[in-house]
């Protein structure tokens, strides 16, 4: 018998085509299952100003859909956003995003002892009015800032400025809005992200 065929009856060879068969089944479901990977998720919150509530009714708080479809890029905007007028749900499109940027988003500004929002700055004042955070039923005033704080989902955060007491404050924060996990469960057609299909190239890139 010729050596060749020795070997390709030898159990090494047998062996060595079984591995390389199984790898080519493997890399072939990976690639033709990948997908981008993509974060999207929500969170709720709410703003009030000396008992009135934020209603954020300025289309410049909005991230528009049809941006959503052109953007090629991660940006500021994309990461944490709005969409649709709806005022109380924040889009988080990317990884470590947090309350502080998402504020800088709409052109806020939200710190410790104040928030400032394009038609002033409000500062706690002693006796007087004050800034309160309420991040998922924990106070969190006068303990930390929000500022440095990762935005997670389903996260409700209630933030308000005033002489309010405390049963006011528990009353606004049950108004925030507790819908975020119906947000993640739906397909959102205006998501920042993931709307690409993965190339050829992306695919590769992923077998290994």
């Amino acid at each position: 018998m010729p050596k060749y065929l020795e070997f390709v009856k030898s159990r090494w060879f047998m062996f060595m085509a079984g591995i390389f068969l199984a790898s080519a089944v493997i890399l072939g479901v990976r690639f033709a299952t990948y997908k981008h990977e993509e974060t999207h998720y929500h969170a709720n919150f709410m703003v009030y100003i000396n008992g009135k509530a934020e209603e954020f009714k300025d289309p410049m708080y909005y991230q528009p859909v049809e941006m959503c479809t052109l953007v090629k890029e991660i940006t500021p905007p994309v990461r944490a956003h709005m969409h649709d007028n709806n005022g109380s749900v924040v889009h988080v499109e990317d990884h470590a995003v947090t309350w502080g940027q998402f504020f800088n988003n709409l052109g806020w500004n939200v710190g410790k002892t104040f928030i400032q929002t394009p038609d002033g700055l409000y500062t706690s004042e002693p006796g007087q009015n004050k800034l309160h955070i309420i991040l998922n039923d924990k106070d969190l005033t006068d303990v930390n800032t929000i500022t440095n704080m990762v935005i997670n989902d389903k996260d409700r955060l209630l933030i308000s400025y005033g002489d309010g007491d405390e049963q006011t404050l528990k009353d606004e924060f049950k108004s925030v809005p507790n819908n975020a996990a119906k947000y993640d469960a739906e397909k959102d057609p205006s998501t920042c992200s993931g709307h690409e299909d993965a190339t050829f190239s992306d695919r590769l890139h992923h077998l290994f």
